[in-house]
Order: structure tokens, then sequence, then C-alpha cells
């Protein structure tokens, strides 16, 4: 095809992507298995345990259901694990052919519990630790239990649906098959799905689906009896706090789709697809772990943000919650019923038991945590290396320059377009030299060119993706015709992992960063641009079963080429759009093709939170937006809340005007100057919040709710966030805004809280309850929670790997005892030489006037030159007279104190080194 109707193709692709149609994204009702299986409507479900067939083992129990409408038999297993976890599977008994089940987002195999089980001709009651799981027999449910308190219950709305597999019936043995039906007086609910439409063919838009194992539909729905509200399911561009679809349009949709500026306030689906649900009360939370890759669909009923005013005053009077708990009504295309219920009770272990499962994510190099500038696309080497000395000019703080796919030879990734960018290796040894990175684009497309080697390589190999004839799939993407390795082939992952070995990619270096777009996979020519769902994979299984796991396993791919580019050194750099359960393993995520509007900033911070209990907490959105071009002071607002959040990178469409800070007005420039600086200033903290993300497994950007579960206030609130338990920070998100309202939790549920201080002033707030806070140009509301200790370094560099030996600085913020407690965590921030101990973790303590280090990890060592250049104590009522620093081998030593105020005194100069196993600071 000529270049030119390729170019004709992409822009009118682009025209139609830059304001969202609906039309080209399919609702519940044009998804012919989600109609089914939503209108579900029994009043007593059909599905029963089979007596006499329960098995009791040592660490699971199965037995048989029986769907008493058509007799078709499935098999139920439900086990314990270790950390207040159920875990269980309903799949066909007899199949005519396996279903499919993931086994690409679990970490590793769960650690199994002893149950002990007691049964009876009404249920089955399962045992394990302190919590049990009661199965009643007729009809089915699931009954889980947090010690003596119900929790959640699968099935207690009777919305559980399994569409066994079948042959489609033709000509008269479907009419002898429905004159049997007549004559037997037998209705089969499945056997007439037979008849409806979309069953065993479905077209959408002139796209055709073959369907050939007929309607392989599973939904069941799940209650959280003690919750108010729900949360989780990401992707969506939607508040934190999941809102009521049950008579209200349609359910959430988890289907990993490419959105261009997508709508906000929306349920439709995005990039990711993350099948974890939160239920939250004062009384504890629970969560539901749905294991499916397939396009999946969840209804939300009776939770408490969508009451009207009325039925809050009538609960109110009775002294009542909801009268129906909230649920989530799960349904998914294909494969099978795989379950993990976590029973909490506090958000945080219900948060860590589902990361216990999934893993946690890796520790990144600091240089990750920095700063990234990025546009599609920086024209050539000139430009990268202009745009790069202009920040030193400025005295802007930049980590990471990137490259969108125009630096490719015509779209073929593992390659370079020499005319623009001649001398690549070159042109990144600059930027190291610089002390900063280069990362750029490899999307999972590949252009199908005769004379380009991947290509041939995949199509000798037979490495594509195949159609249902067996033929290499073709779709359009940017190199125009393309298809697309299959990624669940072992051998094919390690060919396209073997592409990022120097020894096969020449112009490239061990410590490039990769980014993976566009893996969804985006198909601009197919159904919802993306793939045809009836494609074949490795193992015979359909695009429709793994859909939403393609990306995640080119992250596998991505990831393992990086290490051993390495060869195991150096810790991987990759940002992916499409993710999954797991993904934190492998990738950063970033929220999309958002748009330079103060609505998509609001966004991000609900939709970075969501993805963060999911597991998934490196994350950002496109500071300024994606598409459009953002105003001075909207501009600078997302510098200000993106240099809170853990991924923090500047992006911009290739139709949009050049927007490095230096191009705005200098009042603009010095703003953003600030923000990014005030990032920098507080990277020890977030190098050692990322270091306790991957060593526990909790999120490092957390709701209110997760360090404040009683407060009923915060359940809701997605315009505030905190980073670890330690700083509480509330973006301006609004145009002209001059004062900003922000809530202090309490910790009880009563008007007892946390005392706080604001980071730039030292402010002391102690009281409970929404504060209008006076804000201008420069400020955001930050504050640090009293009791905390927080690293910082105050010598701000061109980059993060540069401030490596630079010495730290200690906020001590004290809470209403006079007490505080802090980490910092020291490596050298890019290797993996922290896993054979080579590493310093400190705890500093202060208590009855003195300031303590100890080492946390004492078998651990690492050899720095880091050593404490001040001390900033905040919130003592008096300022000492003097302070005494004593070492290890008790050397003391008098210290200055100085900048004393009535919030703050500074301790001048300690000058103890980091390595120092232990020391104290002692007040007088």
């Amino acid at each position: 095809m000529s270049r030119r109707l390729c170019l004709l193709i992409f822009t009118l692709f682009i025209i139609n992507a830059l304001a969202v149609d609906k039309n080209n994204f399919k609702t519940c009702e044009q998804a012919s298995f989600c109609k089914r299986s939503r209108n579900v409507n029994y009043e007593k479900s059909p599905y029963e345990i089979v007596p006499n067939t329960l098995n009791i083992n040592a660490n699971y129990i199965t037995a048989d259901i029986v769907n008493k409408e058509n007799g078709h038999l499935f098999v139920l297993k439900l086990e314990g694990i270790k950390g207040n976890t159920f875990h269980f599977e309903i799949d066909e008994k007899t199949p005519l052919k396996p279903r499919y089940r993931v086994v690409d987002a679990l970490q590793k195999e769960p650690t199994y519990e002893a149950v002990k089980v007691s049964s009876s001709t009404s249920d089955i009651t399962v045992t394990c630790g302190e919590n049990k799981a009661v199965i009643s027999t007729a009809p089915f449910k699931i009954d889980f239990y947090q010690k003596d308190v119900l929790s959640v219950t699968a099935n207690s709305k009777a919305k559980m649906h399994f569409e066994h597999l079948r042959k489609k019936l033709e000509g008269e043995q479907h009419q002898q098959n429905n004159e049997n039906e007549e004559k037997d007086n037998v209705v089969d609910n499945n056997q007439q799905i037979q008849d409806e439409p979309g069953t065993w063919e479905e077209n959408f838009k002139g796209h055709h689906d073959t369907k050939p194992n007929g309607p392989t539909a599973v939904a069941l729905d799940f209650t959280f009896h003690q919750s108010n509200v729900l949360f989780g399911i990401p992707e969506h561009a939607d508040s934190f706090a999941l809102k009521t679809t049950v008579g209200n349009g349609d359910p959430y949709r988890l289907y990993n789709l490419d959105v261009f500026e997508y709508e906000l306030n929306s349920r439709m689906a995005l990039y990711g697809s993350v099948p974890v649900i939160y239920g939250h009360g004062e009384k504890g939370t629970t969560g539901i772990f749905w294991q499916n890759a397939a396009e999946t669909w969840i209804d939300i009923a009776g939770t408490s943000n969508e009451q009207n005013v009325m039925e809050s005053i009538v609960n109110f009077v009775a002294g009542s919650r909801n009268q129906d708990a909230p649920s989530a009504h799960f349904i998914s295309e294909s494969g099978i019923m795989d379950v993990f219920v976590l029973l909490g009770p506090t958000p945080n272990e219900a948060f860590k038991q589902y990361t216990d499962l999934i893993g946690h994510g890796n520790l990144p190099q600091m240089f990750a945590i920095g700063y990234h500038q990025c546009r599609w696309n920086y024209n050539d080497e000139q430009d990268v290396m202009s745009v790069a000395h202009k920040f030193d000019e400025h005295d802007i703080p930049m980590d990471t320059m990137w490259l969108d796919i125009e630096y490719t030879d015509s779209k073929k990734y593992f390659t370079w377009d020499h005319q623009k960018f001649p001398h690549p290796v070159e042109m990144i040894k600059n930027l190291t030299d610089m002390g900063r990175h280069l990362t750029f684009i490899i999307d999972p497309h590949i252009k199908r060119d005769s004379g380009y080697f991947f290509h041939n390589d995949c199509t000798d190999r037979g490495y594509y993706i195949k159609t249902k004839e067996g033929k290499d799939y073709e779709g359009w993407c940017w190199p125009g015709s393309a298809s697309y390795p299959d990624f669940f082939n072992p051998e094919i992952r390690k060919y396209y992992a073997d592409q990022y070995l120097m020894e096969n990619f020449h112009e490239n270096s061990p410590e490039t960063g990769i980014w993976n777009d566009m893996n969804e996979p985006s198909v601009f020519n197919g159904p919802e641009i993306t793939m045809l769902k009836d494609n074949l994979h490795y193992g015979g299984w359909e695009h429709r079963d793994v859909h939403n796991l393609y990306g995640q396993m080119q992250l596998v791919g991505t990831f393992d080429g990086l290490i051993r580019r390495s060869q195991n050194q150096l810790r991987p750099f990759i940002l992916t759009r499409a993710h999954f359960s797991g993904t934190q393993r492998y990738a950063a995520v970033w929220t999309g093709d958002n748009a330079a509007e103060w609505g998509h900033l609001e966004a991000a911070i609900p939709m970075c939170l969501s993805l963060s209990v999911a597991g998934i907490s490196f994350c950002g959105s496109d500071v300024g937006g994606f598409f459009g071009n953002p105003e001075a002071e909207l501009f600078s607002r997302w510098y200000q809340t993106s240099a809170f959040m853990p991924f923090f990178r500047s992006h911009a469409h290739i139709d949009t005007k050049r927007r490095e800070p230096w191009l705005f007005p200098e009042e603009t420039k010095l703003i953003i100057r600030d923000a990014i600086r005030k990032r920098y200033s507080f990277l020890p903290f977030w190098y050692t919040i990322f270091y306790e993300h991957e060593r526990t497994g909790m999120p490092i950007m957390r709701p209110l709710l997760a360090q404040y579960p009683l407060d009923k206030n915060v359940f809701s609130i997605d315009t505030h966030f905190m980073l670890s338990d330690k700083l509480l920070i509330r973006p301006v998100m609004q145009k002209g805004a001059s004062k900003v309202d922000v809530y202090f939790p309490s910790r009880n549920g009563d008007k007892q809280g946390d005392i706080w201080y604001d980071i730039d002033d030292y402010r002391k707030i102690d009281h409970v309850g929404s504060e209008s806070v006076t804000v201008n140009a420069y400020k955001v509301p930050v504050f640090q929670r009293g009791g905390t200790i927080i690293p910082r370094k105050m010598r701000i560099r061109r980059s993060a790997i540069l401030m490596h030996d630079d010495p730290i600085t200690l906020v001590v913020a004290l809470d209403a005892k006079k007490h505080a407690k802090g980490t910092l965590y020291i490596d050298d921030e890019k290797s993996y030489g922290y896993r054979q101990g080579k590493y310093l973790y400190l705890e500093f303590e202060f208590k009855d006037g003195v300031l303590s280090s100890r080492l946390i990890d004492e078998s651990a060592s690492y050899n720095t030159k880091t050593w404490l250049e001040r001390v900033i104590i905040v919130g003592l009522d008096k300022v000492p007279t003097e302070a005494t620093l004593r070492t290890s081998s008790n050397q003391s030593t008098k210290l200055e104190i100085v900048d004393a105020s009535k919030t703050s005194f500074t301790i001048r100069k300690p000058g103890v080194s980091m390595m120092e196993p232990t020391w104290s600071i002692t007040l007088n």
C-alpha cells in the first residue's frame, strides 16, 4: 500500500479518535454474553451441591455442583491461603475441551493452610485459622466469615451463571432437540441460548466474530456485608469510589482498549484491566480478585455514595446503613470462575493480601523516580541534546529524555532513522555523561516489510498470532500493515527478548529505558480498535480468552530482555500502557491519552489511586495532557500535582505546541522549576517508600481510608491522597483557585486526629475536619503527619543520580506525645546488589528528647558517602539550649542550634555518616 494512503488512513483515524465516539465501543447490550448474564433473574439459584460428592483433603475440599435446569455438572474446589484469604474455583466437570484459566498473573503458587471441615445436608463449613467459609448446598452460595463476622457472600443475589461448552445443533438435530423438550416438558435455559442472537456468531460495526465454541460466559455476584463503599477494578476515568450501575447505565467494563482522549466520569474500558475490587466500611475491608483475562463487565449495586438525600435521612433516623449491602456482579466472556477472597480486615491488610498473590512492585533505579521529559516526537539528535542542555541552562532537574515512534526507520522497531539520528550510541553516551538517561518506544505491532528482519523471522518461524484459518493475522497500526507476535509462546517471547541484547541491537545501551505502548493490542482497523476475538494463540486459545493479558506478556519478554542485556545487573525501567494483575512486577503505568483540561488533571488522582490499591503503585499521568495545549496555570498546577505522584513525566501529542517549561512565561517557568526541584528534594523519601513497597506490597500512593479506616468522611475522598502514611497531599486542581479545602481525618471516627505540619512553613494543624487553606501560584497544600520522620536532600542537582552521595536532612515532625519515627533506605540506586545485602536500611526515632538511629537489617551493609547535614525538628514546645551527638564509639560532639522559630528549629551539621551503626542526638 502506498505511503500516501497510509498517511490518509492515519489522518482519518486521528480525526475520528480526537473526540471519543462511543459508537466505536460496545455497550453491555451489544455484547451478547454481558446482556445474557446481566439479565439473569432467578428467584432461587438453580445451582446446588450434589449430595455425597464432598471430598476432603488437607488443604482443600471439592464437591460437585449441578445446574438443576439442565443437569450439567461442575466442580467446586475451595482452599484456605495463609493470611486471611480463601480461594475457590468452579469449572465444568467434564468439558468438551479445557477452558482457559489464567496462569500468568500470580507471582507464585500461594501458601495453602490446613482446613477443618464439618458438613450437614444443608451446608458445609470449611475453617481455616480464625476464618471460615460456609457453603450452602441448595441453593448454592458461600458465606465468608472474618473470625465470626459475615464479610462476603458469593451468589447471595442468585446471579451465578455458567455457560457450559456445547456442540452447535444444526437443522434436524436442533428441531429434534426442541421436540424432545416439549415432549418431556423440560425447559433448558442453556439450550434456549442456542437460539439467541450473538451466541454462535456476532457482528459489530462490520466485524464478524465466529465464536466457534459458542456461548461460554461465567458470572457470579459478591455481596460485601460490612461495607459502605466499593473501589478498585481499574482502569476507568471515574471516581475512586465506584458508582451504582444497576438501573443506571452500563456496568464497569474491563477490556484493554486504545481510547484517544478518553471521556471523564465514564465506566468505559480503557487501556488496562485489573479485576480486583474492595469493599470498605467502619467494620472492616474485604476484597475479591476475579482471576479472568477475558472481556469482563462488573455491575455495582447498593453503594452508599449513590444514596439520595431522603434515603440518607431515613437511614440516619433509623440508625442504620443501606438496607442492602453493596454488591459486585462479575461477568466474563469465557474462562472459569477463579476467585480469591481477601478478608482484610483492614484496608492495608487487604491490599497486602492481594499483592502477596500477584507480586510486589520492584524497586526502580533512582533515575526512574526523577522527572521525565517526553513528546511525540523530539525531531533529531540535535533537538534531544538541545532540550537536555536547556534544562541545565534554566537550572531545572531532569533525568530522562524520551523518544516516541519517529526515531525508528519507518516504524520498524529495533532500528533507527539514521537521517535524524545518525549517531544514536553517541547521543545516548552524551546524555549519560550529563547524568541522564534515554527511554525509547517499542510497540508490539510489527511492520510487514520484506526488508525488515523482525518481520521476516516472525513470518518464517510462524511467530505471529494466527487468524481462525491459521494464517498470520494482519492489522493496521502506526507502520500501516502490521502483524503481532504471539507473546504467549515462550519461544516467541524469548526471540523478542533477545532483540534487546547488545549483540543484536548494537545501537542501544544497557541503561536505556523502554516504553511499551499500543499493547492492548491496538489495531486501527479492528473491532473496537483492537484484535479479532477468534484469532488464535499458542496452545490453541482464542484471543477472547487472553485479551487482557496480551500487553503483560509483552512486558514479560521486555523485562527478560533488559535483564539479560545488562547481565542481570541493572534493574530495568519499563513503562506500559496496557496492564493486568501482576504488571507491577515488570513496569510502571501511566493513565494514557489524556487531554489538557482541568478535569483530566483531577481525574489523574482517582485513576492512580485505583491502580495503586490494585498493586500498581508506579503510576502517573501525562503532565499537561497528551492532547491539546495547556494554559500556563493548568500546566504549572499539573506539575505541582505530579511532583507528588510516583511516576513524573511530561508528554504531548505531535500536533501540540512545544511545551518545555522555558517556552512559557518566566513566572510559569519558575513555578514549574520550583515544583520539580521540590520533587528532587524528596528523592530519599521516595526511594525509601519504593523500597518498602517492594518489601511489603503496600501501596505508595494511598487513599485516605487506608490510614483512617474509621472516618466515614474520607471513604469517597479522591481529591486528597497520602504518600505512604507520612504525607497528605491536596493538589490545587481548579482554575483561579485562591483557597482549597483540606480535610484532616480522625483516627477513630471521632474528633481525635493526628497533628499535621505544613511542609513549607511548618504551621501546625491539630484539629479534625475541613480547613480552607490559602494558596498562591507556588503553593500546594502538603502536610507531614506528626509522629513521622522524613529524609530529604536539599542540594538539588541536574539529575537524581548526581545526588547519590549528597547529605541528608531529617525532618522530624512530632506527635502529641513528642514522639516520631521514620526510615531511610540507601543503596547504589541502580543494580540488584541490594538483593545480596548491599544496602543500608535505617530507622530513626525521636523519643524523650533524643533522636536516635539504628540499622534495621544489621546483616546488610553498603559503603556510602552520605552523611547527616541537618535535622529540622517540628512541634517541640521549647527550643533546647544545646544538642549533643554521640556515636557508636561513644564519641560526643556539641551541635549548633539555628533557625529557631515558633514552629521549628534546626540542628546544624551533625556530620555523622549514614554508615554509623548507631548514633543519637540528645537535646538539653
